[in-house]
């Protein structure tokens, strides 16, 4: 065992509340989440009433439409940024083609509701270019593109149906959110339009399988994984209607009337940023991730035919750089179900930015996977198979939004399991910053970090291993890591970042046992066995190898340790894993 100047190893900061005296405890919710965390019983009534089934009961009574106008339009929203495989988009352009109408493209702007779900200024830049990449298209198929910034951010039920009598719209076609907010909006927007004659339709698009088509023999959602991926698969298997494409949108075949003529040869502006939502690192952004249909393509072919590259650890010089090597037998989905939790290999697919968006379609990406292989068969067990591996991990992308569907309360800062809201966090604004920053001392942590803070984006069982020792190690409340993260993200997906903390936190559907806690050594070891992880980001340990570089205070003299530039560990995770268990097996005690 290697020793300090005085005879002990560098200990790691006390966790211990006496040891600790800028340390805050109490049940009282951070100021940054406060006003986000809706009461039990308002979360409660929400769930007993859901926005979807809501909507779904406005749309079941609509009246019949009259076709009485000049348009037909698609309202793209910032989660269905594509041409291709688009439901809505498609049901708008065949009802213009049935009533001999034109077609036209809405696109609003809401900077207040990205504020209020904590959209990153990444996002919202992806989202712009893919809105420029777009346009490009649609002005090929003669294709109007209207856009425009609605503030306040209730208005734009109202405004929406202005500008639909504005240009005589008949009908007026958009994919589903599934937000509480965004459900409100749409079917207000239903009611507002009904009484101005104006048909919606509102489309099932982004799963695979649409929320409140998987339940339980009792007709329940369901709140377990593993079953709900059983049934998930037989639906799959059973309706070959869940992976049809939908029928390609076409050329505006109408005549133009003057007002959209003019729209099309001169569109309103698409704003190089959304005032608030400046995106800094825009450059690098758009080289990690460029935009387009097109781009969205080439990464599900690579992931699918090409072999992993130890340049594209860090990034690279993005998801397209050159000198990809096709190699199917050793592809990255063949080896994925052993490299999906190898956060030191390129071995992810990359696609969360280009899903999150829409900017290609889940069903694409797993009528590719199943062509592929070849296979006609989805397993639930099979865990070897990479491909039917990763088909699994799109099924946990369903439920997650299937949960947000079903308990809307977890997208209104309440736990799922309410037993644990007493849980007592720390308020803890210096081991936030030091989490935020990379620099806890523990080395995958901090590489999980720097990452996300460099590149935008995390592999996935990094995330698990921060997110853990946010919220087990630091005890911090996991609102404020879930909102970092959206911050942070240009994938930020309300759903999936939501029900991976609760997962993580031990307070959602199907989670994590409370007792069950990640060693951040440990887990190094796991997820980053070549240590190639830790140095790409972790610099200061660059010329550290082996047990080391996960633990460099505990195998290095005091000296040398401090050479390095690289902090000592924030908390001490045997006392800090003691505390978790306390305060889980007994929530609302110290």
């Amino acid at each position: 065992m290697n020793t300090n100047k005085n005879g002990k190893r560098p200990a790691p900061a006390s966790s211990s509340p006496n040891k600790r005296a800028r340390t805050i405890h109490g049940h009282s919710d951070p100021p940054e989440v406060k006003d986000k965390i809706a009461s039990a019983s308002a979360a409660a009534a929400v769930d007993a009433h859901s926005p979807l089934s809501i909507l779904e009961r406005a749309l079941d009574r609509r009246p019949p439409g009259k076709l009485e106008g000049e348009c037909v339009v698609y309202w793209m929203r910032m989660e269905d940024m594509r041409l291709k495989d688009n439901r809505a988009f498609s049901l708008a352009a065949s009802i213009a083609l049935e009533g001999k109408l034109s077609l036209m493209t809405v696109f609003l702007f809401s900077p207040g509701d990205y504020e209020a779900h904590d959209r990153s200024p990444r996002r919202i830049d992806f989202m712009l270019r893919n809105l420029r990449s777009l346009r490009a298209s649609l002005s090929s198929l003669d294709i109007p593109l209207y856009t425009a910034s609605i503030e306040p951010r209730h208005s734009l039920p109202q405004k929406l149906v202005d500008l639909l009598q504005e240009y005589s719209a008949v009908t007026v076609c958009a994919n589903m959110e599934y937000e509480v907010d965004e459900l409100r909006r749409d079917e207000r927007a239903l009611r507002l339009a009904l009484e101005k004659g104006i048909r919606c339709e509102f489309i099932h698009d982004k799963c695979i399988v649409q929320p409140g088509k998987v339940l339980t023999k009792q007709d329940k959602p369901y709140t377990v994984y593993s079953p709900f991926l059983r049934n998930w698969i037989s639906v799959v298997q059973g309706d070959s209607a869940t992976l049809e494409c939908a029928t390609p949108v076409k050329k505006n075949t109408v005549s133009l009337t003057p007002k959209l003529e003019d729209l099309l040869k001169n569109p309103t502006p698409i704003p190089e940023y959304i005032p608030g939502f400046e995106c800094k690192d825009k450059e690098k952004m758009a080289l990690y991730w460029p935009e387009g249909e097109d781009v969205a393509s080439e990464v599900l072919r690579r992931f699918l035919h090409t072999k992993a590259r130890k340049e594209q650890l860090g990034g690279g010089k993005g998801v397209l750089a050159s000198g990809e090597v096709d190699d199917l037998k050793h592809s990255r989905i063949m080896e994925y179900g052993e490299g999906r939790n190898r956060a030191d290999k390129d071995s992810s697919s990359r696609l969360s930015p280009y899903l999150a968006s829409g900017v290609i379609s889940a069903r694409e990406c797993l009528r590719q996977v199943l062509a592929l292989s070849g296979r006609k068969k989805l397993e639930a067990s099979n865990r070897e198979d990479g491909a039917q591996m990763w088909t699994q991990e799109v099924a946990w992308r369903d439920f997650y939004t299937h949960v947000l569907a079903a308990f809307p309360r977890v997208s209104m800062g309440r736990p799922f399991l309410e037993k644990f809201n007493t849980v007592k966090w720390e308020t803890d604004a210096k081991n936030l910053q030091a989490f935020k920053d990379g620099k806890t001392g523990y080395p995958i942590v901090d590489a999980a970090m720097r990452q996300c803070n460099e590149m935008g984006w995390m592999h996935n069982r990094s995330r698990m291993i921060a997110a853990s020792f946010f919220v087990k190690d630091l005890m911090l409340d996991w609102r404020l890591g879930e909102r970092y993260f959206m911050q942070s993200f240009i994938d930020g997906d309300l759903a999936s970042n939501n029900g991976g903390w609760q997962w993580t936190a031990s307070t959602g559907t199907d989670p994590q046992p409370y007792f069950r806690i990640f060693h951040p050594v440990s887990q190094a070891a796991k997820a980053d066995p070549s240590g190639d992880y830790i140095r790409q980001f972790v610099p200061e340990l660059s010329k550290l190898k082996g047990n080391v570089l996960y633990a460099p205070w505990e195998h290095m003299p005091h000296a040398e340790f401090e050479k390095l530039g690289y902090p000592a560990p924030i908390v001490d995770h045997k006392e800090a894993r003691e505390r978790a268990l306390r305060r889980y097996k007994n929530p609302g005690c110290e």
